[in-house]
């Protein structure tokens, strides 16, 4: 039988435990934190966690501190699948990233077999569109930006004769946007008369690579590639012609190219459904908060980890008893961005409101359509 004494420590540890703050509740965030990609992942990093902070103070997920943890997925499927099988061991509710379509592609079916949500906030491949999965997307897919890109220098007449650098390193995203947009010209009569392919880091020699665009004398440059390669191949390019021309993929569009390329990427023209200066309220307060927080502009990886960050911790909060956190995004359908809604359809996939053209002028993107 037991003493009042043992009845008293027993009533006084389940006032403990009943008094314990609950479990935090744990994120993942994959995307590269090294080498040439690493403006976008830590870009995504920073507003993913930037999402996360703002959610605790303002109480977490239903009573519960939420937690990022971060794994650097190095551009390298094997490192990627390695990092989230780590995230989903320690038990995250949900993914965010990876930053890359390659990468999203080698998570994608580790994600899908253990159930758990991916969101990427830049993934564009339309090799992960139209499937009932696991994986979902806060952006557009490579065919919005590569024909609103294509259609816009046919327009314009800037460029017919197009030869096109792009990087192997991300193939699902690179020659996926190189298919859109040579369809796109050809539509409107002009046509890619150079494809000329590299890997980043493998001892690239820009200078031959320019050379090999420039050979067939084209009217026009594209260049499907990160913000580091594009800008070196930019400067190699104006050595040669200091007024062709050149237009990058939605991939290349951010602060890091202005840095590295200086003048040689003054004039070049990008898409993205990103808009820099936009007045919108939530971005603006958005873009504060990030500047004070980094240091850095955000760039269109921050807002849309943000928007990430954000669409699952709504979806974790309103989540119920009967559905998985899959069915509770795809219910909610419908989310409020930084910079206006999106959304999504019954395969997580999303279209951003019409593509802006952008032109990088006196050292900063301008929107010119």
């Amino acid at each position: 039988m037991l003493s009042p004494r043992h009845w008293l420590l027993g009533g006084v540890l389940l006032l403990a435990l009943a008094c314990s703050p609950p479990e935090p509740l744990r994120l993942g965030f994959v995307g590269g934190l090294s080498g040439r990609v690493a403006d976008l992942g830590l870009a995504g990093r920073d507003g993913a966690q930037l999402a996360v902070d703002l959610r605790n103070q303002g109480g977490g997920v239903a009573g519960r501190r939420v937690v990022l943890l971060v794994k650097d997925d190095g551009q390298d499927p094997g490192q990627a699948r390695r990092a989230a099988q780590a995230l989903l061991d320690q038990g995250v509710a949900a993914l965010i990233g990876p930053m890359t379509s390659d990468m999203a592609m080698a998570v994608a079916p580790l994600m899908n077999q253990a159930q758990v949500v991916c969101v990427s906030p830049t993934a564009t491949t339309e090799a992960l569109s139209g499937l009932d999965d696991h994986f979902f997307r806060v952006t557009s897919t490579t065919r919005a930006f590569a024909r609103a890109n294509a259609l816009y220098q046919i327009k314009t007449q800037r460029m017919r004769r197009v030869a096109a650098a792009y990087d192997t390193g991300n193939r699902s995203f690179s020659e996926n946007w190189l298919e859109n947009f040579n369809q796109a010209l050809a539509e409107g009569g002009g046509q890619v008369v150079a494809r000329v392919a590299f890997k980043s880091g493998e001892d690239v020699s820009y200078a031959e690579v320019a050379g090999q665009l420039l050979a067939p004398r084209p009217d026009g440059v594209l260049i499907v590639a990160n913000s580091m390669d594009s800008a070196l191949l930019c400067q190699q390019i104006r050595k040669t012609d200091p007024s062709l021309p050149i237009t990058l993929s939605d991939w290349g569009a951010n602060e890091r190219l202005v840095e590295l390329g200086g003048k040689a990427v003054e004039g070049v023209t990008v898409v993205q459904t990103f808009l820099r200066d936009s007045d919108s309220p939530r971005y603006q307060e958005f873009r504060r908060a990030y500047l004070e927080r980094f240091g850095r502009e955000p760039g269109f990886a921050g807002v849309y980890a943000f928007e990430a960050a954000n669409l699952v911790l709504e979806a974790l909060e309103r989540r119920g008893q009967a559905g998985g956190l899959k069915q509770t995004i795809l219910a909610m359908r419908r989310f409020e961005g930084l910079q206006g809604p999106f959304i999504l359809d019954e395969y997580g996939d999303v279209r951003r409101p019409q593509a802006s053209i952008s032109e990088v002028k006196g050292g900063k993107f301008q929107v010119i359509e």
